[in-house]
């Protein structure tokens, strides 16, 4: 496990995923992995400190998406994206860690079908039930880490575990404009999108959600570009 778990790690070069430098065996018989290091903190000690402004969500949620687009394409699918797993650099980086619960297309799955794997409060439905899971998988822990960023708490909370489950597999959480009036309407569609319980109505890939964020992040730069020409302009006259 350790061994697929690795090379599918190191597999993946993209700037928005933790670098995996070398697996070997100790003196001993134990394996281990040599991974990048990265000054900062992460996502999840961010959010402890309160819900994040809508552009600082934005980005950081557009470098995950694309980390994850560079995986699915080359059949990776994370399969635990969480707060905890993903990194803030000190350098403005997103960089997306452990793929442990990666699995490299093609091969039976690393922990068996008959486990559910990942951390219980951003399992996606099908993940919960103890299906096959593909990308779509990925695009929903993303919308759920985006729902967290922007309002501080997940969209599926629980007393215990299995109170969490059935809240993922039968309640719909509360939309994020009843939480934070200020977030605009486009994108509470676009975490609202990425929530459907039903795989095939969620974002095809994380290049989809990607292409969304992207054209979104353009809109609302355009929007305040053009904002502030035009109080440049009026403070001319």
């Amino acid at each position: 496990r350790l061994v697929r778990e690795a090379k599918a790690s190191a597999a993946l070069e993209h700037p928005n995923i933790a670098a995996v430098h070398e697996i070997a065996e100790a003196p001993d018989g134990r394996m281990f992995i040599v991974m990048g290091y990265y000054e900062g903190e992460t996502l999840r000690q961010r959010i402890q400190k309160g819900p994040l402004p809508l552009p600082e969500a934005m980005e950081i949620a557009r470098q995950v998406a694309s980390g994850l687009a560079h995986a699915h394409g080359r059949g990776i699918v994370h399969r635990d994206v969480k707060p905890g797993n993903i990194m803030l650099t000190s350098d403005g980086l997103t960089k997306i860690i452990d793929f442990g619960l990666a699995k490299l297309h093609g091969l039976s799955t690393i922990t068996g079908a008959d486990r559910v794997m990942g951390t219980v409060a951003y399992l996606s439905p099908e993940q919960a039930r103890g299906e096959e899971v593909d990308q779509r998988t990925d695009v929903w822990s993303l919308g759920e880490v985006l729902y967290e960023m922007l309002t501080g708490h997940v969209p599926f909370r629980g007393e215990h575990p299995a109170a969490t489950i059935h809240n993922i597999l039968t309640t719909d959480p509360r939309p994020v404009l009843q939480l934070r009036p200020d977030v605009p309407p486009e994108m509470d569609r676009i975490i609202r999108k990425a929530l459907e319980k039903n795989p095939g109505s969620r974002y095809p890939s994380a290049a989809d959600l990607l292409a969304e964020l992207v054209e979104y992040q353009s809109r609302v730069s355009g929007l305040a570009q053009d904002v502030s020409a035009r109080r440049l302009v009026a403070g001319w006259m």
